[in-house]
Order: structure tokens, then C-alpha cells, then sequence
């Protein structure tokens, strides 16, 4: 029989322009029958691994938002981006006016 896995946290980014990643948290196991006591350090525990993947999604999301632009200025001849533009529009289909 296989033993039980840890509890945790994931996420996993996927874009066919990017390298994919993924971030996992590891989280306490919760006791089948949980005090008031343990499910609130259990909760506490929760939040502040969603805060810290969060924290290390952002940072992946912003890295590749620069690498984007970078790739997009050196393919439009060294043009200016427009980083309020880019960064609204981010991950949408945004058609251009001519």
C-alpha cells in the first residue's frame, strides 16, 4: 500500500510561449478530528503559504513580462514599449490600430 502524501499547495503555470513552472508549498497534515485550536494554526499555516507562492508566481510573471518586452524591442527594431500599455494589456489579445 502506498503511503499517504503530504498535504500541499500547487500551482502550475503553462503558456505555449514560456517556460512552464509550478510551485508547491508543503502544509501540515490536519488531524482527522481538529481542535478550534489546530484548525486555526492549520488556517494561519495555509495563509502564509498562499502569500509566499503568490510572492514566487508574481516574481516567475514578472520575468517573463521583461523577457517579453525585451523580445518584442529587439523584433520591432529597438522601438520604445509603452510599459503602461504592455502591462494593462498583459496576456490579453489586444489588435492593434493602424
Amino acid at each position: 500500500m502506498a503511503e499517504p502524501q503530504s498535504p500541499s499547495l500547487t500551482a502550475a503555470y503553462k503558456s505555449p510561449d514560456n517556460p512552464s513552472f509550478s510551485v508547491s508549498e508543503a502544509l501540515p497534515a490536519l488531524p482527522a478530528s481538529p481542535s478550534v485550536d489546530e484548525k486555526t494554526k492549520y488556517l494561519a499555516t495555509l495563509r502564509d503559504a498562499i502569500t509566499s507562492a503568490q510572492d514566487q508566481i508574481n516574481k516567475e510573471l514578472t520575468q517573463r513580462m521583461e523577457d517579453d518586452k525585451a523580445r518584442l524591442a529587439s523584433v520591432a527594431g529597438g522601438a520604445k514599449v509603452d510599459d503602461a500599455k504592455e502591462e494593462e494589456n498583459y496576456g490579453e489579445e489586444v489588435a492593434e490600430e493602424d
